[in-house]
């Protein structure tokens, strides 16, 4: 895939703008993200065994990403808001880390993607787990969030790695 090397968020003037999406077509659109949150066996065995002292932490964590997907135009100045047709995470625990690996699907059809989207969800999920854990757990590391690979629009598909 060939890639253009401006910088969209940028007028003729190099003044941060919203990008004009009105012409493009409405195209059905998905990404996805993941990102992990390194910490203590012991920590991540309190959330498998529903120990912790906040709660389901999976649960909690999958809601606030949810919202967070919902909510991304909010927090990031550039975005637009769109109307999403789904977010889904999964959180899955991962015992060689040890921690938690947050996986993102988020879709829409409409004139611009979802990356920020699912980066924002899985994110916020992360943040979420270390909230909850961190009266246990100071030391945790959210790491390696990218997208993993993102359909649809003008560009078509793009996968991470190929």
């Amino acid at each position: 895939m060939a890639t253009d090397h401006t910088l969209t968020h940028f007028d003729a003037q190099g003044q941060a703008h919203m990008v004009d999406v009105a012409a493009k077509p409405a195209t059905h659109r998905v990404a996805v993200a993941r990102g992990c949150i390194r910490m203590q066996a012991t920590t991540l065995a309190l959330i498998v065994q529903g120990q912790a002292r906040k709660g389901d932490v999976i649960s909690v964590a999958r809601l606030a990403g949810i919202m967070a997907a919902k909510k991304t135009s909010d927090l990031i100045p550039l975005c637009h808001p769109l109307a999403l047709t789904r977010v889904a995470l999964d959180l899955s625990e991962q015992p060689d880390l040890p921690g938690i690996a947050c996986t993102a699907t988020v879709e829409t059809v409409g004139p611009t993607g979802v990356e920020m989207e699912a980066l924002t969800a899985v994110q916020v999920a992360l943040l979420t787990v270390y909230d909850m854990c961190k009266a246990v757990d100071r030391g945790m590391v959210m790491t390696d969030v990218k997208v993993l690979e993102k359909h649809g629009g003008k560009s078509g598909s793009w996968v991470a790695g190929e």
